[in-house]
C-alpha cells in the first residue's frame, strides 16, 4: 500500500453511449465483445498520449493525464479512432468524453476528491460523439488547443454554490454539426430514476443515490442475507458507481447472473454492469437449478 498524496492531474472519463440498448438489441455475449473492442481502442489511444488507466467501470474508463493538453489530445484521438476503426463493425458505436483538471488524492492506484467528481459530472452531461471540459482545464491549454474549445453552457455541480462554465472541444477537422450538437438519443434522460431493486424471499432493498451499495452473502451483517451453504459470508457487492450498478464477486464459488434474455454470465472475482432485469445465484450455476435466487430490476 502506498501513502496517500495530493497531485494536480487531468481526470478523464470516457464511456460508450447507448451500451444498455446494445445489450438489449444484441444479447449479452455479442454486446460484451463489441464493448470490449471499443474499450481496447480507447485504452490504446489513452496510452499513446501519456495516460494512466485507473479503472474500467462497466463500459467506461477512468484515467489520468499529467496535464489538460494531454487529456484533450487523447480524447480527440479516441473519438477519431472509434470513427475510423469502427470497432462495432456494422453496429454503430459512439463514445462521449469529459475531463477536468485539479488537485486529486492518489492512493493505492486510485484517485479521489472533488476533481474526480466534477470530471464524472461533466462526462454525464456530454452527448455521444462529444468531448466536454471545464474552464479550469481550458485555461491551462496552449493557445492552439484552447482555440479548439468554446463555452457552450453553465452547469451546476453538486457541492458547488455557483454554476460552472463547460466547454465543448472540436475534435473533427471540419467540426461537423453532429459534433456541435451531439446525438441526444444516446444521452441519459435527466429524469431517469436510476434505481436498482433487489428481492430475495421476503427481503427487499433498493440502491439509488441515497443508498449506493449492498452486500450479499450468508453473513448476518449483509444487506441481503442468503440462506445457502454455497454462498460466502460476504459473497458479492453491488454498488452505484458513476450512474451504473456494478456487481463485484468476492466469493470462493463464484456468482452467476442470468439476464432477462436468458443469457448467463459467470463471475469469478470479476465485475459486470447490471441492466434491465434478471436474477443472481450465489455459488451455484443456473444449470443446477438453484433455489436461492436474488431477483433484480433496474428502473
Amino acid at each position: 500500500m502506498t501513502a496517500p498524496h495530493t497531485e494536480k492531474l487531468a481526470i478523464l472519463f470516457a464511456d460508450i453511449s447507448g451500451s444498455t440498448a446494445l445489450y438489449d438489441k444484441l444479447g449479452n455475449e455479442p454486446a460484451r465483445r463489441l464493448v470490449a473492442g471499443c474499450l481496447a481502442t480507447m485504452v490504446k489511444e489513452m496510452a499513446v498520449h501519456r495516460g494512466t488507466l485507473i479503472k474500467t467501470i462497466g463500459d467506461e474508463i477512468l484515467c489520468t493525464f499529467p496535464n489538460p493538453a494531454a487529456a484533450l489530445e487523447a480524447a480527440c484521438a479516441m473519438q477519431n479512432a472509434i470513427e475510423k476503426e469502427r470497432p462495432g463493425g456494422e453496429q454503430p458505436m459512439y463514445i462521449r468524453v469529459g475531463f477536468h483538471y485539479g488537485e486529486v488524492i492518489c492512493e493505492d492506484g486510485d484517485v479521489y476528491g472533488d476533481t474526480v467528481n466534477i470530471a464524472a459530472r461533466v462526462a454525464s452531461i456530454t452527448r455521444a460523439r462529444q468531448i466536454m471540459t471545464t474552464r479550469a482545464a481550458a485555461n491551462e491549454l496552449p493557445d492552439d488547443l484552447r482555440n479548439r474549445t468554446r463555452q457552450v453552457m453553465r452547469a451546476e455541480f453538486r457541492g458547488k454554490q455557483e454554476a460552472s462554465d463547460v466547454f465543448l472541444v472540436s475534435w473533427e477537422r471540419d467540426d461537423t454539426m453532429s459534433t456541435r450538437i451531439g446525438l441526444p438519443r444516446f444521452r441519459k434522460p435527466s429524469d431517469a430514476r436510476n434505481e436498482l431493486m433487489l428481492r430475495y424471499h421476503g427481503q427487499t432493498t433498493a440502491l439509488n443515490e441515497q443508498h449506493r451499495s449492498a452486500v450479499l452473502g450468508r453473513g448476518e451483517a449483509c444487506d441481503l442475507v442468503i440462506n445457502s451453504s454455497f454462498a460466502s459470508r460476504q459473497h458479492a457487492r453491488i454498488e452505484l458507481s458513476f450512474n451504473k450498478f456494478i456487481i463485484v464477486d468476492h466469493s470462493a464459488n463464484g456468482t452467476y447472473i442470468r439476464f432477462s434474455d436468458g443469457q448467463v454470465i459467470p463471475l469469478s472475482h470479476e465485475q459486470i454492469v447490471l441492466h434491465k432485469s434478471g436474477s443472481i445465484s450465489l455459488g451455484e450455476p443456473f444449470s443446477d437449478n438453484p433455489a436461492e435466487l436474488v431477483e433484480f430490476i433496474v428502473q
